[in-house]
């Protein structure tokens, strides 16, 4: 068994997630069975109950863990799915270890960070390994290095390298950041070396650097580097900006990385031509420039990115797919003006919560449907859209939902039954995949081609089953529903060029080379107008 870890310094955001994602996509490709853990340092049981504004996107596993969105990040590149106990947090560390003293697991021990939280996290960490039978386990232990709720974190990985037994290898792989002041013309070296001095007084010696750069590393940074952190020269990585983030595979597959991890573990790289070249062909459609399609995302939580990671890579997915562009204009539900809405080729409404907003998307769902717009909308976007469509359709002037509107005479999206008698907020939703059963000769069956697919889904609210008669009496079809017919699951409008709302999240499961077929229906869709 061999471990990775990547750790991260000077400042978040620098992208160890897609340093970790890059390194397992090439020994995966050299023939490795590889997986990935994300480590996030924060008392939160999990990300389900996490602003996205704040943290980004939870992603949701199809075993229904709600996780941190590196595992998505995981999941696009080695096109696997990765469970939900590959996402360990401090809470879930605290809670398991708390848990047992109160069973009198500890025998009358003084329970302590250092010995038994640090061998709860390498015990989550290395039955991972077992359990898959894995040949490489890559690590990411989130947050700063100095941060002191990495601490305990980076302590267990310390202790792994110096207990290893023989046969297990450990890499050190610290992602850190060479700013460039365009005065000087010069990449700074101060930052990344102040990092691992921080990652030494805790013990731990870097094998490789990952330097993130606007341009490639120059031969004189690199050779600083190597200096003044005791790393191999041929080791300091430039990891620079790139058009696509699927493209940093090939950046650090160029600079010798496969070779040099294959060496430090004693095997031989076996790395298959013909593997490599089909990820480069995926890689290469992914930046290729083709019709550029304008997509108007409407949503709740536009002012990050990162609140919408699966959503993007979906969209781009479908578009690499079809030989297209797409343009993926963020537009805040709360502010969204009807006449807007005509400029694009194609609307997609994201989930969400609450609110706040929310006219704004029953809005934008018929300005879509009114002006024969293709419209996708994903779970928020599913259940407003049968709002909408209610309100002008049957003149319930007063149609919506009962998380908005609990005491609304017309109650077109309400609670699952399920959730009536649960009152706590944090992994109570309906969570994972689901089967779906699709009805035959709709649109749906025609983009599925299956009477039954599995995707994953996070709500807490359905369609109320009493009105689905006269929302169909009016022109709108429910052509799938849960596999025991108790709740919808796609909507769509016959009359519309392309108008469907699913209530699952089908960007969960879109993976470079293989779009969701969803989202490349409606793509494919707004291309052609």
């Amino acid at each position: 068994m061999k471990y990775i870890f990547v750790t991260g310094g000077v400042m978040s955001g620098l992208g160890k997630g897609v340093v970790t994602s890059s390194i397992a996509k090439l020994l995966q490709l050299a023939g490795l069975n590889v997986s990935c853990i994300k480590i996030d340092p924060y008392l939160n049981y999990d990300a389900g109950t996490m602003n996205p504004i704040a943290h980004g996107e939870v992603f949701v596993t199809e075993d229904g863990g709600e996780c941190d969105m590196d595992i998505g990040n995981y999941e696009r590149f080695l096109n696997q799915n990765i469970p939900k106990n590959h996402n360990i947090t401090t809470a879930q560390v605290f809670s398991d270890v708390i848990r047992k003293e109160r069973d009198g697991g500890y025998l009358g021990d003084c329970v302590q960070i250092i010995p038994h939280i640090t061998d709860e996290i390498r015990r989550r960490i290395t039955s991972v390994g077992i359990d898959e039978s894995l040949d490489v386990l890559i690590v990411e232990c989130g947050g700063t290095v100095g941060d002191i709720e990495s601490l305990p974190f980076l302590e267990a990985l310390r202790q792994m390298r110096a207990t290893c037994p023989p046969g297990e290898d450990v890499l050190f792989i610290h992602v850190t950041l060479a700013p460039s002041l365009d005065v000087v013309g010069e990449q700074k070296t101060k930052p990344t070396q102040h990092s691992v001095q921080e990652l030494r007084r805790i013990g731990i010696q870097p094998d490789y650097l990952a330097v993130r750069c606007t341009q490639p590393l120059q031969d004189k940074t690199k050779e600083k580097l190597a200096l003044f952190t005791g790393v191999d020269i041929a080791d300091v990585l430039s990891c620079h900006d790139a058009e696509s983030i699927f493209e940093i595979p090939r950046i650090l597959y160029e600079q010798g990385i496969v070779d040099s991890v294959f060496r430090k573990f004693g095997h031989t790289n076996l790395m298959d031509p013909e593997n490599w070249s089909s990820w480069n062909n995926v890689v290469d459609s992914m930046t290729k420039q083709g019709r550029t399609v304008r997509i108007a995302m409407v949503g709740k939580y536009v002012t990050l990115t990162d609140s919408y990671v699966s959503v993007n890579q979906a969209l781009r997915h479908a578009a690499a797919d079809l030989g297209v562009s797409v343009k993926i204009d963020l537009l805040d539900s709360e502010i969204i003006r009807n006449d807007i809405i005509p400029r694009y080729d194609g609307i997609l409404v994201p989930g969400g919560f609450g609110t706040r907003g929310a006219e704004g998307i029953i809005q934008t769902a018929r300005q879509a449907r009114l002006h024969d717009i293709p419209y996708l909308g994903i779970c928020f976007g599913f259940q407003l859209a049968a709002v909408a469509f209610a309100r002008d359709a049957l003149n319930m002037h007063d149609a919506h939902t009962s998380e908005i509107i609990p005491d609304t005479d017309n109650v077109v999206v309400h609670l699952l039954p399920d959730q009536l008698s649960d009152h706590a907020t944090g992994g109570s939703l309906r969570l994972g995949a689901h089967a779906i059963n699709i009805k035959h000769d709709t649109r749906a069956s025609n983009i599925y081609q299956s009477d039954t697919i599995r995707r994953r889904h996070r709500h807490r609210y359905e369609i109320n089953t009493d009105v689905i008669p006269r929302l169909e009496g009016a022109g709108m079809i429910f052509s799938a529903s849960s596999d025991d017919n108790r709740r919808m699951e796609i909507l769509e409008i016959p009359s519309c060029r392309f108008y469907m709302g699913v209530q699952f999240h089908p960007e969960f499961s879109s993976r470079p080379g293989f779009p969701e077929a969803s989202y490349r229906a409606f793509v494919d869709a707004a291309s052609r107008i």
